[in-house]
């Protein structure tokens, strides 16, 4: 796919796009890039949708050197996209961090998401402020250089847990690879030691149809179901997990997730 990029403040998000119809925009979490959406993308291209897979900032193709990588930064770069592109009001798939980037882009502009589908979703912060300045610490130093790298590849594989992808080895190599590059390693950094308030201070303020999609044995959460449970109960929206799956369900199992996305994703934009 060709790479395209969106002008902001403070840098370029890089972003592709393929098929017409309804717009769908999707989000990877942090340390992943836009081809998280491989499998999912063409599902939803095939069921008639225009589809806009874009990188995060620091991520990919995207620039470096963001002075905001925060989950609100984010989801205001997920409305601007839907802006340029003008075809909205667009469904908004966004996983993990970048689902509480979704949630912000649903309460920043509501005129311009039609629905949001939450993919082993972070919305909130349940650890102690002691426990979350522990955990900053210990990301500030397992992935900090020159090791870091490595221990996000180690970690990444971790996220699988049922099976991987015929093209997973592939992947992961080309994947780190681009987190070698300079300013990459600390976008992800960034995120997971920041400090800015997350997406459950604006969660009131989304009206639009909502899809939790959990995997049942996402290593993430300690309890996965009734973490899906509680995003879905304070958004008012519906839950699907797939069994077996990890934190990347629409990759790791396509043939179960992509089709609830499009039925989803119909439903949305009828």
């Amino acid at each position: 796919m060709q790479t395209l990029f969106l002008a902001r403040p403070g840098g370029k998000v890089a972003y592709d796009e393929r098929g017409s119809g309804p717009l769908v925009v999707c989000a990877p979490g942090f340390g992943d890039v836009r081809g998280e959406y491989r499998f999912l993308a063409p599902q939803l291209e095939e069921a008639g949708f225009r589809v806009a897979t874009m990188d995060l900032r620091g991520h990919g193709e995207s620039s470096v050197g963001w002075a905001d990588h925060s989950k609100a930064a984010i989801g205001s770069d997920i409305v601007a996209l839907i802006r340029h592109l003008g075809s909205g009001p667009a469904l908004v798939i966004g996983e993990s961090y970048a689902a509480g980037a979704a949630v912000f882009a649903a309460a920043e502009a509501p005129e311009l998401v039609a629905g949001i589908v939450l993919a082993g979703p972070f919305v909130r912060t349940t650890a102690s402020p002691a426990q979350q300045r522990r955990s900053r610490l210990l990301y500030r130093l397992l992935f900090a250089r020159p090791w870091g790298v490595a221990a996000w590849k180690m970690y990444f594989r971790t996220l699988y847990p049922t099976r991987k992808p015929d093209d997973f080895d592939a992947y992961v190599r080309a994947l780190t690879a681009n987190l070698r590059a300079k300013g990459r390693l600390e976008a992800v950094r960034a995120m997971m030691t920041g400090t800015a308030p997350d997406a459950d201070s604006v969660i009131d303020r989304v009206r639009c149809p909502v899809l939790v999609l959990m995997g049942s044995r996402d290593p993430d959460f300690k309890q996965p179901r009734a973490e899906a449970e509680w995003i879905a109960g304070r958004l008012h929206g519906e839950v699907r997990m797939i069994e077996g799956a990890g934190h990347y369900p629409h990759a790791e199992m396509p043939e179960q997730a992509g089709p609830a996305v499009v039925a989803f994703a119909r439903q949305v934009t009828r």
